[in-house]
């Protein structure tokens, strides 16, 4: 029987109702993916004007969105810029577009990630999913989870370490430095990827200066002697991945923020890039640049 004029008017009013957002989702995801916010972080006792960021997964679609992070960077003329690794995009391993980092007006460092040794999670979809939150939830609880990562490529690390060093970025792979930002003494100590199996974090010095661990997957260690731990990695979630959403507000793993960690302070950026192929996406968790005691500088 055919419908009467106003249930035809109702149902096509649903059908709107349900296809708008199909039409208006992705192009909100894609603006927020190009619209990094800044994150004022005030951290007590921690030097003044630390800028951070990770994950900028460089190619050749989101060069332009990484140069104006660096734009917005120099603005805010930083004491220092740390960056927690993750320099390289999946499958867009092109040294040359790192040449970028030069155009940064302050000293740089920074460690690799899991991508810049082209490592991760055995498997893939949602069973990579899934073994990435078994693998965080165990790493979280003190187990050794190594055998669930694929193969290290050393040589396109080291490739990756010489670009950036000729670019104005110091490289820190299980090694320490240390700073006078604003004549305040800072040790910096830049923990190499876990996910590669090369995380060996070196002895400090015991003095008094203030003690920042710089690591590309989130981590703590007990035996670390840091009072603030910056990591990267997970991107925030990206698109609101619900099982990592769920373990990080139930506190089994850090997805996104600042946490403690006995007396230490621990902050999870969501990162600058993706990993979405040509078509970058995000949704509730856009690109961070995080300002370390700007009110102070």
């Amino acid at each position: 029987m055919p419908l009467p004029s106003r249930g035809k008017e109702s149902l096509y009013f649903v059908l709107l109702l349900l296809f708008i957002p199909l039409i208006v989702l992705p192009g909100y995801m894609a603006w927020e993916a190009e619209t990094p916010t800044t994150t004022h972080l005030q951290i007590p006792g921690a030097p003044d004007g630390i800028v951070f960021i990770a994950d900028p997964h460089i190619k050749g679609e989101n060069i332009e969105v990484v140069r104006g992070v660096i734009r917005e960077i120099n603005n805010m003329q930083p004491s220092l810029v740390l960056i927690g690794g993750d320099f390289y995009g999946q499958g867009e391993e092109t040294p040359s577009l790192q040449e970028i980092w030069s155009e940064i007006d302050a000293p740089v460092y920074a460690v690799l990630g899991n991508h810049d040794y082209r490592v991760g999670i055995q498997g893939s979809g949602m069973e990579g999913r899934m073994t990435w939150a078994m693998e965080s939830i165990l790493r979280s609880q003190g187990y050794n989870t190594s055998m669930l990562y694929s193969n290290p490529d050393i040589a396109s690390a080291d490739i990756l370490e010489d670009v950036l060093e000729m670019n104005g970025v110091t490289v820190l792979r299980n090694e320490w430095v240390e700073l006078d930002v604003n004549g305040q003494r800072l040790i910096l100590c830049g923990v190499d990827d876990i996910w590669a199996r090369r995380a060996d974090p070196p002895v400090l010095p015991d003095n008094e200066a203030y003690r920042l661990y710089l690591i590309h997957e989130p981590y703590c260690d007990e035996g670390w002697d840091a009072d603030l731990i910056l990591a990267g990695h997970t991107h925030g979630g990206q698109v609101g991945n619900g099982i990592f959403m769920v373990l990080d507000i139930v506190g089994i793993v850090d997805i996104r923020g600042r946490s403690m960690k006995d007396d230490t302070i621990m902050y999870v950026t969501r990162g600058i890039g993706t990993l979405k192929g040509d078509n970058d996406y995000r949704l509730f968790s856009s690109p961070e640049i995080v300002f370390i005691n700007a009110g102070e500088a």
